[in-house]
């Protein structure tokens, strides 16, 4: 599913009432705006019944260069992390 999809999708719940597309996607765009700024700030973002958002850090490693089989640096970098709620995993 690509955004345009999921845009659909939502605009299909009958719980949303009359929400044109353009307002749809801005409330989207809103919300994911606000997940991304809060994981960088390094606060977490947990969405009962979903999961939550978090920011990670991975330590410096050495790997291997796939096609010269050369061991090469990789630094540390600070990642984002999702993790499924309970009940999102219960449903599979």
């Amino acid at each position: 599913m690509n955004r345009k999809e999921l845009i659909e999708a939502i605009l299909k719940n009958k719980e949303i009432g009359h929400m044109t597309k353009k307002d749809a996607d801005a409330f989207l765009a809103t919300t994911l705006e606000v997940i991304k700024k809060a994981v960088k700030k390094g606060d977490d973002v947990s969405l009962i019944g979903f999961g939550t958002f978090t920011k990670t850090r991975r330590a410096a490693r050495t790997g291997i260069n796939p096609a010269t089989g050369e061991k090469i640096k990789i630094k540390a970098k600070t990642v984002p992390k999702f993790r499924p709620g309970k009940a999102w995993k219960e449903m599979f």
